[in-house]
């Protein structure tokens, strides 16, 4: 028995009988097959760890996955504004039941009542996850940062503070540092994707900022780069870099399992940025990324640093 996503055979060889190990893995395949980064992190968390967290990018995977969908066949006609009403509807029922102890036999579901019996995870926070990626159907650009942020937080921020009720922690000050690791994490998002984004038709840099680097919306759609534009580049990663460097200091809130897995994927990350500054800001025609070399070799030297305050005290 093989278990599809999107069309796409992930797990091959099951039993004939959906079980919770099965449910497991096809989650786990997914964060595998769609977030390579993230995939890389979880081999730094014990293993009580892992399936939660495999368990919760698959449900938030399908989220994403159903919103674009959904923006696709709206801009192509075959979907109904009412029909889209009732596939939203419809997924937030499923997640209700799941909450109430029905997973339905869908492995995702399953694997995610399994992770509430051991984790208290408010329903609203995928629910505030579907709001924020539901955003960008009906997209309007933000005027404001604090616009931005609110998109942020419900679009990546609830991922870390889920995150957090499964990593654990000592101080309720590390959710407020989940949140900053979330909203830093997505304006690198926004960053990298810019040139994408503009293919779209969309900004999702606030437009006080343009307007703050007498860039105009016009010379974006062109892809102009002009010293303006590079300007404001920069100011958007020292932004970002803020947020990292803040969220740093909720690590040591996090039992000491957690700890490597989240400084891994927040430097990654954050090593975009770096890329961006390595292709002379041209985020356009080329894409920031950084290679699964340039990733792995961070690991030796952040495992070592984050051993010292330990040996030091």
């Amino acid at each position: 028995m093989n278990y599809r996503y999107n069309g796409k055979t992930v797990v091959q060889g099951f039993d004939k009988r959906l079980t919770l190990t099965n449910a497991y893995r096809y989650c786990r395949q997914i964060a595998k097959h769609h977030a390579k980064t993230f995939y890389l992190a979880t081999l730094f968390l014990s293993k009580k760890q892992r399936n939660p967290i495999y368990a919760m990018y698959a449900l938030l995977r399908t989220v994403d996955d159903l919103v674009d969908l959904a923006e696709d066949k709206l801009t192509n006609g075959t979907l109904t504004r009412a029909a889209l009403s009732s596939m939203m509807a419809d997924w937030k029922t499923r997640l209700h039941e799941c909450y109430e102890g029905n997973h339905n036999n869908d492995p995702i579901m399953m694997a995610w009542q399994d992770t509430l019996k051991n984790y208290n995870i408010p329903i609203e926070l995928p629910l505030d996850l579907m709001d924020g990626v539901a955003m960008d159907i009906d997209f309007k650009p933000f005027k404001t940062f604090d616009e931005l942020y609110v998109y942020c937080y419900k679009v990546a921020s609830v991922v870390g503070l889920m995150c957090s009720e499964i990593f654990g922690y000592c101080d309720e000050k590390a959710l407020d540092h989940a949140i900053e690791l979330g909203i830093a994490m997505q304006l690198t998002n926004i960053l990298r994707d810019i040139g994408e984004d503009v293919d779209r038709g969309r900004i999702y840099l606030p437009l006080e900022d343009l307007d703050r680097f007498s860039y105009t919306r016009e010379e974006l759609m062109r892809k102009e780069i002009n010293d303006n534009f590079v300007e404001m580049i920069k100011f958007q990663i020292a932004r970002a870099r803020n947020y990292y460097e803040s969220s740093d200091q909720g690590i040591p809130m996090l039992e000491k399992s957690s700890r490597l897995a989240v400084k891994v994927s927040s430097l990654n990350y954050c090593n975009i940025l770096k890329s961006i500054e390595e292709n002379s800001y041209d985020v356009f025609s080329q894409r920031a990324y950084r290679s699964f070399y340039q990733k792995i070799r961070t690991i030796p030297l952040t495992w070592y640093r984050m051993q010292m305050p330990a040996q030091q005290t």
